[in-house]
């Protein structure tokens, strides 16, 4: 730094009047070499390098037997599971966080191993508005699922200060994108004319400008049509190498539309021209042309790259859904099989489902839970047709973050003494029940054991951050319902234990609610707002069927009913809001309800949709093994933590070799069989097939998913 003595006079004048330094001491207090940089309020060169272990939640290895699982006999398991090398990865969570857990995670190990991620693609939210919500079937009709709250504040976050608050959201996962990079690895960043001059400073910035690969136009045949100017009708997908010299690059060659250009044939009949220096160079008909910068729908069918309509095959009904044919030239071009790529924002899973056909490994992220669900579905459907044709596919696990992003709430000082970081996690804990009743509009007491609140008539149970509410709490819950009358009570957890049992306190004549505690509880905006809600578990009841004789004994499961208890809207406001001859699907106490107004009359009728509780049921799938599958996490070596002696900050840093293995105590869902409806086909089967199985005890697991994208597992014990 070389100021002149004015210059340092200067500088404290304006410090000591707590005025802003003029533009030029920019310049000169910090070194930069940047002819053109992007500057918005807050801007910091900070990135979050938390590591959180990732939850794997299922894994699905097996797109489902047709007729019989039969029991594995041998070394090698011939069902089809993959039961060695990388599995896939979908992953539900704020991005943010996953990108950091990855790139200094120990997954970044397995990510190496794999020869590093050599691809990433993303299509980020274009400020259109809060474009969350879903059209769902409901028999013939549909209806729209309203964006949840955690997706409404994502949106908050994002564009709650206009650009400022976007290019500062995706500068962050940019960056951290960039660093999760290999060396000849390559970044795709989708966006519309909204975006695209703030992104390519962004990824001038991040990535280098020498970096720079491609400003792709995809021309598309739908656009908006203004009163003044030209139709819009293409977005941007800029393209940056992480090192230019060593990227990853495969020549894309389009067939040629036109092949009477090619006036010449050759012995073996191949039709060419000649061109180049002196016309020396032969260019073959069957070569195709190389692909350039712009991408259209009106090239050759072969060459085609259109929007997802309706009537094509690959369309599901997702808002933001991006045809495949784009993505297969992306990952064609910037990436070779057995490589491995990745989309952080996966929406319906596009990438993904390119990447499995095109024999690429990948991991896909997003934050809202109906796109994972979306996505799971898609991927189970692109393993059954690559089955079907005698291709391989690749295991695939769902993974979250949830429950360890929840407890970076309970963090406490380590450079503290046992006895004050004790206190301070005592502390903590207040604040976390305090927090919950507060979002639950209760009041805290403190003359039980169990109950922490009241809300009405009725007692207020929490279960731990993190832990899932088990028997023996509920059992505790019991006793002191017992020992002190009390007859209504709520149980707000986030996760409950697999194989509970709800109907204990039923049985005893106790009213006792249980509810699933939200994750965006922890917004400070949206509890003052009251947007946080509170919803009640879904039940599923099941009937095992078990056939045969000796030990020739095979188990099917039958799903025989399952309930919810959701609400999405104010069915008072919305009958008041009804313009007459409109109507509305509104959900009212687990029932999806169309209300209407006669155009003549103006009386309001309503029709409840859910015929039947099968009506809810998006999916349902079973693991006939449950307990087969620890989950195992790695977590950081104690005492491998250290902290930074350079002077520059105090952040921890790891090794990434510095993590062991640990049981948490939970099993993996592994998914054998399933059945779900698709867009083409909503039928459900509400039988599995058969498994053989042995003599003696053994636990099933059977998930179901509501059509909102919500899950419910039930365990249960039967004797061979």
């Amino acid at each position: 730094m070389k100021l002149t003595e004015n210059e340092k006079r200067d500088v404290i004048k304006y410090l000591e009047s707590g005025k802003s330094l003029p533009e030029k001491y920019r310049f000169l207090l910090f070194d930069t070499d940047r002819e053109v940089e992007l500057l918005w309020n807050g801007k910091t060169d900070e990135t979050e390098n938390i590591v959180l272990p990732f939850q794997t939640i299922e894994h699905i290895d097996e797109p489902r037997s047709e007729e019989k699982i039969t029991a594995q006999t041998s070394l090698f398991d011939t069902s089809g599971r993959q039961m060695k090398g990388w599995s896939n990865k979908l992953i539900w969570g704020d991005n943010k966080l996953i990108l950091s857990s990855l790139k200094n995670g120990p997954l970044r190990k397995q990510i190496e191993a794999e020869g590093g991620l050599k691809l990433i693609y993303i299509d980020p939210p274009f400020d259109v508005g809060a474009d969350f919500s879903m059209n769902i079937e409901i028999g013939e009709d549909t209806f729209t699922k309203k964006p949840s709250v955690i997706e409404e504040i994502a949106y908050r976050d994002t564009w709650g200060k206009g650009a400022d608050s976007f290019i500062a959201m995706i500068y962050e996962r940019l960056k951290l994108m960039h660093g999760l990079l290999a060396d000849d690895g390559s970044v795709y960043v989708h966006c519309d004319w909204r975006l695209n001059s703030y992104m390519r400073l962004i990824l001038d910035e991040i990535f280098g400008k020498e970096n720079f690969l491609n400003q792709i136009i995809w021309h598309y045949q739908a656009g908006t049509a203004p009163i003044k100017g030209f139709a819009k009708k293409h977005d941007y997908i800029i393209s940056f190498a992480k090192n230019k010299k060593s990227v990853k690059f495969n020549q894309v060659r389009l067939l040629v539309k036109n092949e009477s250009i090619y006036p010449l044939v050759d012995e073996d009949g191949r039709k060419y021209r000649m061109s180049g220096n002196n016309n020396a160079t032969r260019y073959y008909a069957d070569e195709g042309r190389k692909a350039d910068d712009v991408w259209t729908w009106l090239d050759r069918k072969e060459n085609n790259i259109g929007q997802v309509f309706n009537a094509l095959p690959e369309h599901i009904a997702y808002p933001t859904q991006k045809p495949e044919s784009l993505l297969r030239r992306i990952i064609s071009a910037s990436s070779n099989e057995g490589d491995l790529v990745a989309d952080f924002f996966c929406g319906s899973g596009t990438t993904l489902a390119v990447a499995e056909k095109l024999n690429r490994k990948w991991i896909g992220s997003d934050l809202g839970r109906f796109s994972v669900h979306t996505t799971r579905k898609r991927m189970i459907g692109v393993q059954r047709e690559l089955k079907k044709v005698g291709k391989n596919f690749r295991a695939f696990e769902i993974l979250n973050i949830g429950k360890y992003e929840r407890e970076k709430f309970l963090t406490v000082n380590e450079n503290l003494r046992d006895e004050e970081k004790r206190i301070q996690r005592v502390n903590k804990e207040k604040e976390f029940i305090k927090l919950i009743l507060s979002a639950y509009k209760a009041e805290p007491i403190d003359s039980f054991n169990s109950f922490v609140g009241k809300k009405r008539d009725r007692l207020i149970a929490v279960g731990s951050i993190d832990t899932p509410i088990t028997n023996d709490f509920l059992e505790k819950i019991i006793t002191e319902c017992r020992e002190n009358k009390i007859t209504k009570a709520d149980v707000l957890g986030f996760d409950y234990e697999m194989g509970l049992d709800f109907e204990q306190a039923k049985k005893l004549g106790i009213d006792v609610q249980f509810k699933v505690i939200p994750r965006e509880v922890f917004d400070k905006k949206a509890v003052e707002k009251g947007q946080v809600k509170f919803y009640d578990i879904a039940y599923i009841e099941v009937k095992p069927i078990i056939r045969g004789r000796g030990n020739a004994k095979e188990v099917a499961i039958e799903i025989t009913d399952f309930s919810v208890f959701y609400n999405q809207d104010n069915t008072g406001e919305v009958e008041e809001k009804l313009k007459s001859g409109g109507n509305k699907i509104v959900i009212e106490n687990g029932q999806v309800i169309k209300i209407s107004k006669d155009k003549n009359t103006d009386i309001i009728e309503r029709e409840t949709l859910t015929k039947k509780w099968t009506d809810w049921i998006d999916y349902w799938s079973v693991d006939f093994d449950f307990e087969s599958k620890k989950e195992i996490i790695r977590v950081p070596k104690e005492k491998t933590v250290q902290q930074k002696l350079d002077g520059s900050s105090d952040a921890v840093q790891m090794e990434i070799g510095d993590f062991e293995e640990k049981w948490t105590g939970n099993y993996i869902f592994e998914n054998e069989w399933q059945s779900f409806r698709t867009k083409k086909d909503r039928s459900l089967e509400l039988i599995s097939v058969f498994k053989e199985v042995s003599k003696g005890k053994m636990k099933i697991a059977i998930k179901v998913i509501d059509i909102f994208g919500n899950d419910t597992t039930k365990v249960i014990e039967i004797n061979i």
